[in-house]
């Protein structure tokens, strides 16, 4: 029996010869203990691998793995009958812990490089009922700890799964737009799956995850509720170290939340949640896929690229069978012929008079071509050059157009600009020009709430003014009357500021 060495080798197996044998053998024992079997015979490997006539050969890979660490032998003398079965080698096998170590790392690795990942619509689902859950619990005096750490860890694993998930598979859709060889009819049989299930996961992150995230808003106390999950977990921890591993526990579960919060929350217009750049992105991906096939179809309609024409090119220039024939391909390619179009003078035409009719061009008399054509490409005849327009009066038009709509847009600024916070229902009548600034302030206002707040503040993209709008609880409709018509809506305080009047009083100041 081969003595095990001091340094364990685990992984020493799968550069080695029979690197296949000893996978199966160590995979047997991996299942094996699955089962809770811990301890096996050759005999029981070579049945669990459908080798029962191989047991010598599974003896010796047993040996080597014990030899490298990965197995254990231990005398088995539970079968001894005689003095002579005594000193007969007889061993059972056993995983070590390095040998197991391997064994889980190994696992890992072949799950994560086969991994092609989903977009998870159950787990969102599932997600927004775990929360709404705890909502629940946190309006409860008392909460029950194993209610609230059992909640809190189905809710990490369901959304550790979906952002693992959705990681894998937008980067094997990218594999998937970057398709160039294979089957081209079943990969455009199988983009219209993929563009469905793509646009009903986009469909469901939009309802969900607005959802989730204002149910993450109405979690208040989420301090309360992650420090009864750190006390119960670390309530196994030894007295002396009981409150280091609360602590641990608790910035490990802070971060989770964290994670949870700003996967599904945007902090600002800048730093957007991951599941607004995830539906992002998938729309990119579906708009890449959808050009990905379009090049297909176009190749497989008997369109080329040009690299491709220069490649059949040069096959028909070497297969040519003189130079007659290579020379006739090459004008029939490339076009040359007479020069004379790019210019015609008296002289020119004189030229053509004195030709024979059917004169080969090869043979007629030269024509004259300026050095700036050939260096430029362009050539400007002699003579009066083209009179300049005078364009004065339009200019005028247009300027005066200008000031007129600045005017006019002042003019609506000053009228919008409110002394503080009012509601709608105190706007007034608007005319044209002052509704429609007014749509503009709504929209970039509406557009830049975030899911579940009641205030917004936000400035136009020109930067000429800043509007702050807050959700009246129970404050009905309002009307609003304009020369277009009739403005409706639920009722907000508004605030309108005019940064350019500010700016001019600041100025002047």
């Amino acid at each position: 029996m081969a003595e095990q060495s001091t340094e364990p080798q685990p992984f020493a197996h799968l550069s080695a010869k029979n690197a296949a044998l000893y996978r199966d053998v160590l995979l047997a024992f991996a299942r094996a203990r699955d089962r809770f079997i811990v301890h096996m015979r050759p005999e029981d490997i070579a049945g669990e691998l459908s080798r029962p006539g191989d047991i010598e050969g599974i003896a010796a890979a047993l040996e080597q793995l014990v030899e490298w660490g990965n197995l254990r032998a231990d005398p088995d003398t539970s079968r001894v009958t005689s003095v002579a079965d005594f000193h007969r080698a007889r061993y059972l096998y056993q995983l070590t812990a390095a040998g197991q170590a391997a064994e889980e790392a190994l696992a890992v690795y072949d799950e994560a490089l086969g991994r092609r990942g989903s977009l998870q619509s159950v787990a969102l689902e599932d997600i927004a009922g775990q929360l709404r859950a705890l909502a629940e619990m946190t309006t409860a005096d008392d909460l029950d700890p194993a209610k609230v750490h059992l909640l809190l860890l189905a809710l990490a694993e369901r959304f550790t799964g979906l952002a693992d998930n959705a990681q894998a598979f937008m980067a094997s859709l990218r594999r998937v737009i970057d398709f160039a060889d294979g089957d081209v009819d079943a990969f455009i049989a199988y983009k219209q799956q993929l563009i469905d299930y793509v646009n009903k996961f986009i469909a469901d992150l939009a309802n969900r995850g607005a959802e989730i995230a204002a149910l993450l808003g109405r979690i208040a106390d989420v301090e309360r509720l992650l420090k009864v999950a750190a006390r119960r977990e670390a309530a196994d921890a030894a007295p002396d170290a009981r409150e280091n591993a609360i602590e641990a526990c608790l910035d490990a579960w802070r971060n989770r939340w964290r994670g949870l919060h700003d996967w599904f929350v945007s902090a600002d217009s800048r730093h957007l949640s991951q599941a607004r750049l995830l539906r992002g992105a998938a729309v990119t991906a579906i708009t890449q896929l959808i050009d990905t096939v379009a090049v297909l179809n176009e190749r497989r309609s008997g369109r080329s690229d040009r690299s491709a024409d220069f490649r059949a090119l040069a096959r028909w220039f070497a297969e040519a069978p003189d130079d007659a024939a290579a020379h006739r391909l090459w004008r029939a390619a490339f076009g040359l012929n007479s020069a004379r179009h790019l210019t015609v003078t008296q002289e020119t035409v004189a030229a053509w008079e004195e030709e024979q009719p059917g004169m080969p061009w090869r043979l007629a008399s030269g024509v004259r071509i300026s050095p700036q054509l050939r260096r430029t490409g362009a050539y400007e005849r002699r003579g009066q050059p083209n009179r300049v327009v005078d364009r004065a009066a339009q200019r005028q038009i247009l300027a005066e157009q200008a000031a007129q709509e600045s005017e006019q847009a002042a003019e609506a600024r000053l009228r919008l600009a409110t002394p503080g916070p009012i509601p709608l229902s105190q706007i007034g009548r608007l005319d044209t020009w002052a509704f429609r600034l007014f749509l503009g302030l709504l929209g970039d206002a509406l557009s830049a709430r975030l899911p579940g707040d009641s205030e917004v503040r936000t400035t136009t993209s020109d930067g000429t003014m800043e509007v702050r709008m807050s959700v009246v609880r129970g404050g009905g409709t309002v009307r609003i009357e304009t020369e277009d018509g009739v403005l409706r809506g639920p009722e907000h305080l508004i605030e309108i500021v005019d940064l350019t009047a500010r700016e001019r009083a600041e100025a002047i100041a």
